[in-house]
């Protein structure tokens, strides 16, 4: 049957259960949205109306019966498929979901079609599945500042993520290059942060640029779009505003926001170029007050759990050469600009966690002591997520070395930009997301994984489906599935259920990186990448 993510117990039987032009759904309480988006997907790609179904004694023919069994677990499913009729429990909606995920990768490939293909006849395997997820966090983080995606790549992705049972959209919204979600506090965000002049082409040492302006913004009822459709799906949206550093783009906009006292600030504007950018945030008062007016916008916006702040490669030597940056460590009783970063984000850990909300961000918020109610997102490695585990904070692991999947695929020449470390779909399929080192107390604090996204050199939707796909199929299996220890996964099997998963991608038109390398138009001849030789750093 060759499902991905794997499910936990499947059993098969002998014979199918055919869908006939009478098949119709009984969508008990609670699964009323899955209902609905079976009916505008399996019926799309079927032709089948797939109308509701009242409940009858011993009729239970030709009828998809959904129901949420609050004895399972929360994301858990039931499926089965046997000659009288399907069912799919959930212990939630979320569950029932997942199941109906499952469903149509049952009806094969071209039920992921968005009409039907002629004389084609639709029918299920008749079978048993429980399944259930091992992490609640299964996250992908899509990088929309350094190369904007609209609004319809948005909503995209997020069906692409629930056809792999991914449930976190962690949303990179802004950064040096690029401010992405509108604020009406302040307009210049957008309208000045959200446009860089040109783009460097490739990695920074590159010579090549694009000359052409590069840019756009999400409005917030565009946001409220991707939110509401992201719920359909069971998805939270994790938005990331992020401070101190990775801030030009705001500064631009905004120029009392930087350091005034070491540079012109007035001088700078969207940056176009990659790296680590050593324009940051001031830490003044009026910084704090405009983040939080623009903090109070994100959380009308974005009903999540987590903000995500960033908190990542800010470098520290304007602060250094900053009379108000110094005297204000002075006036806190600090030690240095570490104990500077690490006030400026217990200031926001303090704000979010007066409105209800929790703060999380990338492992430097460790440095100089992080505030009691925070996460971390850990992506130097897994060092940063083992020390928050083992200091009681929660913590999505998603190291660079290993699920960061803008880094190369092949070692091969022909490989587009090549970024990093090679990261094949086996060395993806064998990631394991909690340290060996954590005692199982600490390993309570791994929330889950996360693969990310960045699009410095991804400039349009087919060149971030070739970095994502398939080695984001194989990460989802390793975040629902309860696979062995990475060496005793089995791989060939793993491939050869991904025979049939190119399928179902190519009929979503997923422009892919095959197995056997890059088609001719996937490759970008000339442009300067940077390689990393060698296996990467466990640690």
């Amino acid at each position: 049957m060759d499902l991905i993510p794997v499910p936990h117990q499947m059993e098969r039987a002998t014979g199918f259960f055919e869908l006939g032009d009478g098949f119709g759904i009984e969508a008990g309480p609670g699964t009323e949205d899955t209902a609905r988006w079976l009916r505008a997907t399996l019926g799309a790609a079927t032709g089948l109306a797939l109308p509701p179904k009242e409940p009858k004694k011993g009729d239970e023919y030709d009828v998809l019966h959904l129901s949420v069994r609050p004895g399972l677990d929360t994301e858990a499913y039931r499926l089965v498929v046997a000659p009288h009729g399907v069912h799919i429990q959930g212990g939630s909606p979320a569950g029932v979901f997942w199941g109906a995920q499952t469903l149509r990768q049952l009806l094969g490939p071209d039920a992921f079609r968005r009409a039907p293909l002629p004389g084609r006849t639709w029918r299920l395997p008749l079978t048993e599945i429980r399944d259930t997820p091992r992490f609640r966090w299964r996250g992908l983080m899509l990088d929309v500042a350094r190369h904007f995606i609209p609004k319809d790549g948005v909503l995209r992705y997020l069906d692409l993520m629930a056809a792999h049972k991914l449930n976190v959209f962690h949303f990179h919204l802004t950064d040096d290059q690029g401010w992405r979600v509108e604020i009406q506090k302040y307009p210049r965000l957008t309208e000045v942060g959200s446009w860089r002049a040109r783009t460097k082409i490739g990695h920074r040492a590159s010579p090549l640029w694009d000359e052409k302006p590069h840019g756009g913004h999400y409005t917030q009822d565009d946001i409220r779009e991707i939110v509401a459709y992201a719920a359909e799906r069971h998805i939270t949206v994790v938005p990331e505003i992020d401070v101190p550093g990775h801030s030009q783009a705001a500064i631009s906009a905004y120029p009392e926001l930087g350091n005034t006292d070491v540079i012109d600030t007035h001088a700078l504007s969207v940056w176009d170029t990659w790296g680590i950018n050593p324009n940051v945030l001031a830490p003044t008062d009026n910084t704090l007050r405009f983040y939080e007016g623009v903090f109070e916008e994100v959380l009308e916006l974005f009903p999540a759990e987590f903000i995500h702040v960033g908190g990542d490669e800010c470098l520290k030597d304007q602060w250094r050469q900053s009379a108000t940056a110094q005297e204000r460590i002075r006036e806190l009783g600090l030690q240095d600009e570490d104990e500077l970063q690490a006030w400026f984000i217990g200031h926001f850990d303090s704000w979010l966690a007066a409105r209800g909300r929790r703060l999380i961000g990338w492992d430097e918020i460790l440095q100089g002591g992080l505030a009691k109610g925070a996460a971390v997102s850990s992506w130097r490695g897994y060092a940063g997520g083992i020390a928050a585990a083992r200091a009681g904070h929660d913590v999505v692991m998603c190291p660079e070395q290993q699920v960061y999947l803008d880094h190369r695929q092949d070692a091969g020449a022909d490989e587009p930009v090549p970024i990093g470390y090679v990261r094949t779909l086996e060395d993806v399929y064998r990631f394991e997301p909690v340290p060996a080192q954590l005692t199982p107390d600490e390993a309570r604090h791994v929330l889950g994984t996360q693969a990310n996204v960045w699009t410095e050199v991804m400039e349009d939707q087919a060149r971030v489906d070739y970095q994502t796909f398939p080695r984001l199929a194989a990460f989802a299996e390793v975040a629902w599935s309860r696979l062995p220890a990475p060496a005793e996964r089995d791989f060939a099997d793993f491939e050869r259920r991904m025979a049939t998963h190119y399928g179902r991608l190519d009929a979503l038109g997923v422009a892919y990186r095959p197995p056997t390398g890059p088609r001719p138009w996937q490759r970008r001849p000339g442009v300067l990448g940077r390689p990393i030789d060698g296996p990467p750093p466990e640690r």
